[in-house]
C-alpha cells in the first residue's frame, strides 16, 4: 500500500482512468457531419463550445487549411501551424 492507501492494482487503474491529453489540432464538421467547416488549435475555447470537433494531427490541419478550409479567427491555427507570419 503507498500513503493513500492503495495497493498496487489500485494505483493502475488510478493510471489508466486519466483522461487522454488534450489534442494540438481540431476540425470541426459540419452539421452533416461530412464537410470540414473550421480547423482550431486544440485549446480553442470557440471548438469547445461547438460539440462538432474532432482530433487532427499536425498534417491533417495542415491539409484542411491549404485546402481552403477557414481558421478560426479566434486561436489562430494557421498562425501557429507557420502558414502565416
Amino acid at each position: 500500500m503507498d500513503r493513500r492507501g492503495r495497493t498496487p492494482r489500485g494505483r493502475a487503474a488510478a493510471r489508466h482512468g486519466r483522461p487522454p491529453p488534450d489534442p494540438d489540432w481540431l476540425t470541426q464538421y459540419g452539421l452533416n457531419r461530412k464537410n470540414v467547416d473550421w480547423v482550431h488549435t486544440g485549446d480553442c475555447w470557440a471548438a469547445a463550445k461547438s460539440g462538432r470537433c474532432h482530433p487532427a494531427t499536425r498534417a491533417q490541419a495542415l491539409e484542411a487549411l491549404r485546402q481552403q478550409v477557414p481558421a478560426c479567427a479566434h486561436c489562430r491555427p494557421d498562425t501557429a501551424l507557420g502558414l502565416l507570419d
